[in-house]
């Protein structure tokens, strides 16, 4: 970044300040400067543009969920599309110079916005145009307002404008900065500016809301992406809203903002479907997030771990091909099966699945039988040094496991502690333990 040659305004970097700051906890309201000419240094111009896919009403608020997660896809598609058509093109793009005075901010093939300066003649004032123009990456400009802003306060809450004011600027009131949006993010940005000054948003439904936090989270305002979360989990949650807040970590650039959200569609799935047998059909058809965010749980309603590895086994089956299912169980959902709570049936079983790999199964039901016969203290403390993934801790089952060991079980179990090295080479270790169980074996299953 090169440094401003306009003095110290901008020697500080604002992220800082910005993540410790609350965005309604704050004593500075600078509402009655937004868009005014008294309090404001530079004007930003917003074009706002309609690229040769999107329909009109791309531009028109969404009124449920599901209309913003098919906007959002729409958008996913479109991106592609210009992806493949810029590298097509890349020797043309590369070739086109532009003066360096003049840059916008424009969406670039991540959705990030990229800083801008240009220069407009003295005397400009805040206009509106209708008029309509092709610009060279394809898009239509439907329409242009121009805004005064306070570069300081802008600056002091989003790095992004930060990097704007500060790439070259010159003291001049001769200068304006320029953001190119499409045509459905004007009323966020609008409403994400007003928020930088008040601290306030006039956004209150879940799609106007989703809105402004992506906007935030393409103009780096943190606070208002922490504002809009919060705001989020107020309003009455669904199943398909919680499942479209999964998956928002994975589509902003400002993950932990959103964090606080992410965790509350969890515990709200969670409770949801805690009785998973009775709403079995529903959790078949969840997305990978929504049904790790139930295996997750201590707290569902099950008869024993053992139903837990069948409905695992049913939704993987239905969801993926029989050549996928290996890598799903073994990076995601194997590690939320608590192995050590199934009966020593089901787990001989686990060794016989053909959609575990074979050396993950012998490491988990290995695992599961030295846990078993270990001392109930031993247990307890397994339990609370297990911190990721819980497969140590005890579930609400309807049918509680048997935990009481046999006389002579456990000296011999101790015995074989030190041979079990969890990795390869565990068949005939597990074989052995077959063996010294026997029968009897069942009393600590």
């Amino acid at each position: 970044m090169r440094e401003s040659t306009g003095g110290d305004l901008f020697d500080h970097h604002p992220a800082t300040m910005d993540a410790e700051s609350s965005p309604t906890g704050s004593d500075h309201n600078f509402e009655f400067a937004f868009n005014s000419s008294n309090f404001s240094d530079r004007v930003l111009r917003i074009e706002v543009t309609a690229g040769p896919s999107e329909s009109k009403s791309e531009g028109e608020g969404c009124s449920s969920i599901a209309e913003w997660r098919n906007r959002k896809r729409r958008r996913e598609e479109i991106k592609k599309e210009k992806a493949a058509a810029f590298a097509a093109s890349s020797d043309q793009i590369l070739n086109c110079n532009q003066d360096s005075e003049e840059v916008v901010a424009i969406e670039n093939l991540e959705g990030e916005a990229v800083a801008m300066i240009e220069e407009l003649p003295s005397g400009i004032e805040a206009d509106q145009s209708n008029d309509s123009s092709w610009n060279m990456d394809g898009s239509t400009v439907m329409q242009a307002k121009s805004i005064f802003i306070s570069s300081a306060i802008l600056a002091a809450k989003s790095p992004f404008f930060f990097k704007l004011f500060s790439n070259g600027m010159r003291e001049s009131d001769q200068r304006h900065a320029t953001l190119r949006i499409n045509a459905s993010e004007e009323a966020a940005l609008m409403d994400l500016l007003s928020f930088i000054y008040s601290g306030k948003l006039s956004a209150s439904s879940a799609p106007a809301l989703l809105d402004v936090l992506m906007a935030a989270d393409k103009f780096e305002v943190a606070s208002c992406m922490r504002h809009c979360s919060q705001l989020l989990r107020n309003l009455p949650m669904t199943p398909e809203s919680a499942l479209l807040y999964l998956e928002l970590p994975s589509s902003v650039s400002m993950a932990s903002a959103v964090q606080p959200l992410t965790d509350a569609a969890k515990e709200y799935l969670a409770a949801r479907y805690k009785d998973i047998t009775k709403f079995q059909d529903e959790v078949l058809s969840l997305p990978l997030p929504g049904f790790e965010a139930i295996l997750s749980s201590d707290d569902l309603q099950v008869a024993s771990e053992d139903a837990v590895y069948d409905i695992v086994l049913k939704w993987v089956r239905a969801q993926y091909p029989s050549g996928d299912r290996r890598e799903v169980l073994g990076t995601r959902l194997g590690r939320l099966i608590r192995y050590p709570f199934m009966s020593c049936r089901k787990l001989r079983k686990v060794l016989t699945c053909n959609d575990l790999d074979q050396d993950l199964a012998s490491k988990v039901v290995l695992e599961a039988l030295f846990f078993k016969a270990e001392a109930p203290h031993r247990q307890r403390a397994l339990a609370l040094e297990e911190s990721t993934n819980r497969r140590f801790v005890e579930r609400a089952y309807k049918y509680r496991p048997v935990k009481g060991l046999l006389p002579g079980i456990s000296s011999r179990w101790a015995g074989l502690l030190p041979l079990c090295p969890l990795q390869h080479g565990s068949t005939e270790l597990i074989s052995l333990l077959w063996s010294l169980l026997g029968n009897a074996g069942e009393g600590i299953c």
